[in-house]
């Protein structure tokens, strides 16, 4: 019985820990640039050790880019592409033979808009012995 205790207590201690893990905190920020254009940055700082992954990868890629979704709104236009700002590390891995373009410590990603809207962003972490499923975070970003 005090096996089934011990055992027990081991499996919901690391259900809480896993409950917990966030290695990605956003920060999500407007500054106007022109006459009702703005660039919203959706800035990503990634814990030591933990990686966030590009929205572009490479087609040998096994994990999910980060995707971002912006609600239909008639309040906003979105100007061109998102941009990411930061340094992206070209990663492979010989012995699985899969690539993945990543960011380590901040990434800046930049949509250029016209007013304003809710969103989200949909990423995945992994460090070098597991992989987080897939989490999303909604933010709104109020342009005055």
């Amino acid at each position: 019985m005090k096996k089934f205790i011990f055992l027990g207590t081991i499996i919901l201690t690391a259900t809480i820990v896993k409950a917990q893990l966030n290695p990605v905190i956003w920060t999500f920020t407007a500054k106007k640039i022109a006459d009702k254009t703005y660039e919203v940055h959706m800035k990503a700082t990634i814990q030591s050790g933990w990686h966030l992954y590009s929205q572009t990868q490479p087609e040998d890629a096994i994990i999910n880019p980060t995707t971002f979704t912006v609600n239909n709104n008639p309040l906003l236009i979105a100007d061109g592409k998102i941009k990411e700002t930061g340094t992206v590390e070209k990663f492979h891995d010989a012995r699985l033979n899969i690539s993945a373009n990543q960011y380590s410590n901040t990434v800046d990603f930049v949509q250029k808009i016209k007013l304003k809207a809710k969103a989200n962003v949909e990423y995945q972490t992994c460090d070098d012995k597991k992989c987080l499923p897939p989490k999303t975070v909604n933010f709104s970003i109020a342009i005055q």
